[in-house]
């Protein structure tokens, strides 16, 4: 007992005990206090947060410019750079692909030798159908000889038959007198006929030269007509650009062997740039051809390029029920590809107009009802609201009350007729009704 009474202080009442209780003892209090079974006074007693607009300081607003433009919000979609025409180009001759002058990326100029293919067979085919067209020819030279010949002893024919013709009728003319038989004059008459039957056979040779004649010239043009087609196969060994532009793809390598109607290139247009959006048919007749749009690019982010709309497809998607709409740009010095994010925005062609959001603005003269964030009262054309201007006296600032006269409205946007004026400055939105002459702070989303 006595070794006990001598022990420490410190080990008889230990302090973490000692925290424990103390920690205890306010956790039981606490739970009392919730559940209603402290005193009526201590409960009173407990500390509460501000009430009253004045603790809690001026209202934080946000503050927009008032600016002239479209009623009808910008409509603005996606789409994706490609070209302004594609070409494909194609072998239009059988061979092997010698060797290509370009690569993708590479600029061509309309006219340019862009590939090789081997024209040892066109040059064969050439030479074998010249050949034949100098057989042809020559068919034509022989037979028209022939006809002059005939046409020569058709000449001396007919002279002898005008002999034959003089001497019968004057043998007729002596028989008449007497002076000859009638046996002489009859072969003179028999002679006049036969040299008429040999006129006659002549002619009817001539007309069968002539006819050879021409049969052998028809010849002869449609072997010509072969032998220029040989030539063009020839020319096609040599592959041309049929535009202005660039590689977008080389399909086959040199070493190949191609076929007619084979692919080699693929080349591109870049004069200028498309974009093809699928419009919603809610918003078609809005679009029309040739109206402004805006275009930019993720690749461009400084920079806005102008084009207009260049074609409206008549067929809508039966699905999703979206129409095609192309869009062009001009691309100066071929500054834009291929395949880039593109974002269109159409230019509304309404008037601009004095436009602020439905939220600035509260119905009442004073500005007693002014919106806060979660309020909508509707409005009508002609109807008058007020909205709040701000108003700036050295670093303190205030609003003011002011009544406007609206106009159409489009959504959460409407048009103010009269009352405000582009570049004064209002309040789109407030943490809680304002009053007349109230000073506000800005909010971090106000423009300055």
């Amino acid at each position: 007992m006595r070794q006990l009474s001598q022990v420490h202080p410190w080990l008889q009442h230990p302090p973490h005990l000692s925290i424990w209780k103390s920690a205890s003892l306010s956790l039981l209090l606490l739970t009392l206090t919730g559940c209603g079974w402290l005193p009526r006074q201590q409960a009173d007693a407990q500390p509460r947060p501000p009430q009253g607009g004045a603790a809690q300081g001026p209202p934080a607003v946000e503050v927009a410019i008032a600016r002239s433009e479209s009623l009808r919000p910008p409509l603005e979609y996606t789409g994706t750079t490609e070209p302004v025409g594609r070409v494909s180009v194609r072998s239009q001759t059988e061979g092997q692909l010698l060797n290509l002058n370009v690569d993708i990326g590479d600029q061509v100029t309309r006219g340019d030798l862009l590939a090789q293919i081997d024209s040892t067979l066109s040059t064969s085919e050439v030479s074998q159908a010249e050949a034949e067209l100098a057989a042809r020819s020559l068919e034509v030279a022989q037979a028209q000889t022939q006809v002059s010949e005939v046409r020569s002893r058709l000449e001396q024919a007919r002279l002898e038959l005008q002999q034959a013709q003089n001497d019968a009728e004057r043998q007729q003319q002596l028989f008449a007198s007497g002076a000859v038989s009638q046996q002489q004059a009859e072969v003179a008459r028999t002679e006049a006929r036969t040299r008429q039957q040999v006129v006659r056979s002549l002619e009817e040779q001539v007309r069968t030269q002539q006819q050879a004649v021409s049969v052998a010239q028809e010849r002869v043009a449609a072997q010509r007509a072969i032998v220029n087609q040989a030539q063009e196969r020839q020319n096609f060994a040599q592959l041309t650009s049929p535009l202005s532009g660039a590689v977008l793809e080389r399909i086959l390598e040199p070493g190949n062997l191609v076929r007619p109607g084979d692919e080699i290139l693929r080349l591109g247009d870049f004069s200028q740039i498309k974009v093809a959006v699928q419009i919603s048919e809610l918003e078609l007749s809005n679009i029309r051809t040739g109206q402004s749009v805006e275009v930019r690019l993720d690749a461009f982010p400084d920079n806005t390029f102008n084009g207009v709309v260049s074609r409206i497809s008549p067929q809508a998607d039966p699905v999703g029920r979206l129409v095609p709409v192309e869009v062009t740009i001009p691309n100066e010095n071929n500054r834009l590809g291929s395949g880039l994010l593109a974002r269109v925005r159409f230019i509304a062609d309404d008037r601009d107009t004095l436009v602020v959001p439905q939220s600035a603005l509260s119905k009442g003269e004073n500005g007693g009802q002014s919106r806060g964030r979660d309020s909508s009262p509707s409005f009508t054309p002609g109807e008058q609201a007020t909205v709040f201007i701000l108003e700036s006296t050295g670093e303190a600032q205030t609003v003011s009350a002011r009544t406007v006269t609206l106009g159409q409205q489009i959504d959460d946007r409407i048009e103010i007729r009269s009352g405000l004026q582009p570049g004064e400055r209002f309040v789109r939105r407030s943490s809680r009704p304002l009053e007349d002459g109230e000073a506000v702070r800005l909010s971090i989303l106000s423009e300055t």
